[in-house]
């Protein structure tokens, strides 16, 4: 493809709006991740914490706004606005196209929630926010697949980095949560109670009246 003009202006921007959505939204799931634990980072206190993932969130759907519309408005390729929402509806590059869809859907359903979170249950919204997490790996094989750029040079070694800090900040998210002894501990004596109730010897069955009465040797 030539330089920069009016006519490619659309793709180079498409292309470089994708890429920075993608660091963002690794930003935001390492980040939430991270004060997932306690709700805050060294440092800082809790509302900045909160308030730089929430700004970060929504910069990272700026960007995310932006690279739809530029890559529906390249003329370099056809691509349909159903595409954006629902998969399998384009043409062009189908399997890359149809993970970007189930990614934005994702995120759409977690960013609505959070919207009408006053009507909601905790438990319904939590369910409902941990889609966050299922569109991240989407939206990261959306941009691998869908982008040579992504698959040689330095973009592939910002895209791979991206990929292993989140592997990072999972790993010891899971690492934290494990060294959670107490709360485990009166799990584990919570279960082997209840097993041991369960499997039990079973209390001895009392004999009949009547056969006391011939066995003990009572009065006649």
């Amino acid at each position: 493809m030539s330089g920069i003009n009016p006519s490619t202006l659309p793709w180079y921007l498409s292309r470089a709006t994708g890429v920075v959505a993608l660091v963002l939204m690794t930003v935001v799931l390492v980040l939430g991740l991270l004060v997932a634990r306690n709700g805050r980072l060294p440092g800082l206190p809790q509302f900045a914490v909160t308030g730089l993932h929430r700004n970060l969130s929504l910069l990272s759907v700026v960007f995310v706004a932006v690279h739809i519309v530029t890559a529906i408005a390249d003329s370099y390729v056809s691509i349909p606005i159903t595409a954006v929402i629902v998969p399998l509806t384009s043409g062009y590059e189908r399997l890359a196209l149809s993970l970007g869809a189930v990614s934005l859907d994702l995120t759409l359903a977690v960013i609505i929630t959070s919207l009408i979170r006053s009507r909601l249950n905790l438990k319904t919204w939590r369910a409902v926010h941990l889609l966050a997490y299922a569109s991240w790996p989407v939206a990261w094989l959306h941009g691998y697949t869908a982008a040579a750029d992504l698959q040689s040079g330095w973009l592939f070694g910002l895209a791979a980095v991206c990929l292993l800090a989140v592997i990072a900040a999972v790993a010891w998210r899971l690492i934290a949560a494990a060294r959670d002894i107490p709360r485990a501990e009166r799990v584990g004596h919570l279960m082997s109670a209840v097993h041991r109730r369960m499997t039990g010897p079973m209390p001895a069955l009392r004999e009949p009246h009547s056969h006391r009465r011939t066995t003990t040797g009572g009065p006649r």
